[in-house]
């Protein structure tokens, strides 16, 4: 018997299961285990935090799995190390199917995969809708795969998780530090931001896009970054731009693209992973 909350609680359904990651709850956990073992299995020794740092942030693809999940699960199994520090997410990535200015949130209660659904933190986004840069819009979030192909992740690693959703539009590097500084005053709240890198370019021109817009981001020069260089440019600079006022330090987790996965090496997307930290000593 369904109860009246269940019955009442309004959820934003998976847009993009079975087309960037399995629909089905089995096949779906055993693709993410295998994934984050693979991670484990690739781990470089220097990609662990430096002693004495927090994480704060990871910045990872958001491509179906057969592409970008190997490098976004250097990222995740980074956070699996690191699982007991957090207990909500901040989850942003680019508006691919709407236009909109400043950042928009969803107006429902939970999200929902093949593994189950996630409340959000209902609160905390009535509270961020005082500042003129925050809105709700359902119909930012109803097809988009950029914050979907994450959630699962998420699941597979964390144990109970708050989430705050939200995808990306215009707004200054200035405007979203300061909501990033907000927003991650708790330490027990995480950042992930959603991005791929250059899009459908040959694998030799990618490779060198890629590794310019790497550059830009390990040097925090968050004005070198334009949308051709990654489709989360504005969520990515103002990100940058809060870590370097804030002193983080950023690691490179792996860096690629499709050619190097599932496509072909005519026209590749390229992928990053990153993990922004703080001194905690």
């Amino acid at each position: 018997m369904m109860t009246r909350q269940e019955t009442t609680e309004s959820v934003r359904p998976p847009a993009v299961a079975s087309l960037f990651y399995p629909g089905e709850a089995a096949e779906l956990k055993q693709n993410l285990r295998e994934m984050l073992d693979e991670a484990s299995e690739a781990e470089d020794p220097n990609e662990d935090l430096p002693a004495g740092q927090h994480l704060r942030a990871l910045i990872v693809p958001h491509a179906g799995y057969v592409y970008s999940g190997t490098t976004a699960a250097l990222a995740y199994h980074l956070l699996r190390k690191n699982r007991d520090d957090f207990h909500r997410i901040l989850l942003l990535g680019p508006a691919h199917r709407v236009w909109l200015e400043g950042i928009a949130f969803p107006g429902t209660d939970a999200f929902e995969t093949p593994l189950g659904r996630i409340p959000l933190a209902k609160q905390q986004i009535r509270e961020l809708l005082r500042f003129p840069e925050v809105q709700l819009r359902d119909d930012a979030h109803q097809d988009e795969h950029c914050l979907e192909v994450q959630l699962p992740f998420l699941q597979e690693i964390l144990n109970e998780f708050e989430l705050l959703p939200a995808v990306v539009g215009e707004i200054s590097p200035d405007s979203l530090s300061g909501l990033l500084e907000n927003l991650l005053e708790d330490p027990q709240n995480l950042l992930l931001l959603s991005t791929d890198l250059s899009h459908f370019h040959s694998y030799s021109e990618a490779q060198a896009i890629d590794q310019k817009t790497a550059e830009a981001i390990e040097s925090f020069e968050d004005e070198k970054i334009l949308p051709e260089q990654a489709c989360g440019a504005h969520p990515l600079r103002g990100l940058l731009r809060h870590a370097r006022i804030q002193g983080w330090k950023i690691q490179r987790l792996g860096l690629c693209n499709s050619g190097d996965t599932a496509g072909s090496k005519d026209r590749v997307v390229g992928y990053g992973a990153w993990a922004l930290s703080e001194s905690v000593s």
